[in-house]
């Protein structure tokens, strides 16, 4: 389910901030870029947003970058919707004939 090289290399509970989840800023951009240029960008940020998060809760506290990952997680549902209905729209205007 995990990759086990990323558990295998987990330090031990930081005594000042947690480092940051290896995966954060690429579901951050990945999730922006969804919304913003590319909508098939949106699942993708979604899964591996899910994924790092799991990651983050089981770690304890030992692995930060949970608001990145957040906002990136969002961002892919959000792209994924506008991709969903830009869709939509297309597919109604190519039926319409207009």
């Amino acid at each position: 389910m995990f990759e086990p090289d990323f558990w295998d290399e987990l330090p031990e509970p930081p005594e000042g901030s947690p480092v940051e989840h290896p995966h954060a800023t690429t579901v951050l951009l990945v999730g922006v870029m969804s919304v913003l240029c590319c909508g098939v960008l949106g699942p993708v940020a979604w899964v591996m947003g899910r994924r790092a998060l799991d990651e983050i809760d089981i770690s304890g506290g030992t692995v930060g970058g949970r608001s990145q990952v957040m906002i990136g997680y969002f961002a892919g549902i959000a792209g994924t919707v506008i991709m969903i209905i830009t869709a939509c729209i297309f597919l109604l205007t190519v039926v319409g004939g207009h």
